[in-house]
């Protein structure tokens, strides 16, 4: 192995692009993924490179080894002493670029989650995902006032939208361990598939939306963020705006062909 093919297995976060769909992983399995900063500024470069590169049409995002995400590294935060506020005030000014920069990115965003996903890291990234496929054994904590701090990543906006204000107030206060059934009962995820069949009906997600209309599915995903906790009557001129715009796609005079001709579409994501 090259040294450069040990520096990138060796990458806090490692990204590769394939037929549209762009893997995005964290990768310190070591300490379940947990976020310290070279890892924090790894990950926002690598959302940043996402949205500059149009072959991307999807985005896969997973944590290597046994779970998806520990959180904040707790023991680099103990290690800081009195300078742990500066610190964490990098840290999380990287993190919450990260978790918008997931929420704002036109491809959609596909999550998996194995194992445990914690505190403003695993549960933050989970919250700005578009949709989120957890493994049968999946464990979600938010648990930042376990340790004397609060949410961060988006969490006092996201979590309350995606669960409802006073299930977030349980969630965050409180710290109940979630199962990946009550996960999916609450609205954090999408749906459970089997451990072993994680990696590949994520993969198959993001292959499939990534064959999609692209323009489509990104003017979608805007409007349907856009209106979370939105009035009604603001979001309708931004919805038929954005209809009349698709209308005049190549995707939309292909998904119309096909339907006329009863037969799958071909979409080129123009």
């Amino acid at each position: 192995m090259t040294d450069q093919a040990t520096d990138q297995a060796t990458a806090p976060v490692l990204l590769d692009v394939d037929d549209g769909v762009a893997r995005l992983r964290l990768n310190r399995p070591e300490a379940s993924n947990a976020l310290n900063l070279p890892l924090l500024k790894a990950l926002f470069d690598a959302i940043m490179r996402c949205h500059g590169d149009p072959a991307v049409r999807a985005l896969l995002l997973s944590g290597e080894g046994a779970n998806f995400c520990g959180g904040g590294d707790v023991r680099d935060f103990a290690g800081k002493g009195e300078r742990l506020p500066d610190y964490l005030r990098e840290a999380t000014a990287y993190l919450q670029a990260a978790a918008a920069g997931l929420l704002h990115l036109e491809a959609p965003v596909v999550t998996v989650v194995q194992g445990w996903a914690t505190g403003g890291g695993g549960f933050g990234l989970v919250c700005a995902s578009d949709l989120v496929l957890a493994a049968e054994s999946a464990r979600f904590m938010l648990g930042a006032t376990r340790v004397g701090m609060a949410p961060d990543a988006g969490l006092s906006v996201t979590l309350q939208r995606l669960v409802g204000h006073r299930r977030a107030l349980e969630i965050a206060l409180t710290n109940p361990v979630l199962d990946a059934s009550r996960a999916v009962e609450l609205g954090l995820v999408t749906r459970i598939v089997p451990d072993r069949a994680l990696l590949d009906e994520g993969l198959a997600l993001a292959r499939d939306l990534a064959a999609g209309p692209t323009r489509a599915l990104a003017a979608t995903k805007r409007l349907l963020w856009t209106g979370l906790g939105a009035a009604v009557e603001t979001c309708l001129p931004d919805e038929a705006r954005t209809v009349s715009e698709l209308s005049g796609t190549a995707d939309a005079r292909e998904g119309l062909a096909a339907v006329i001709a009863r037969r799958a579409p071909r979409f080129t994501g123009r």
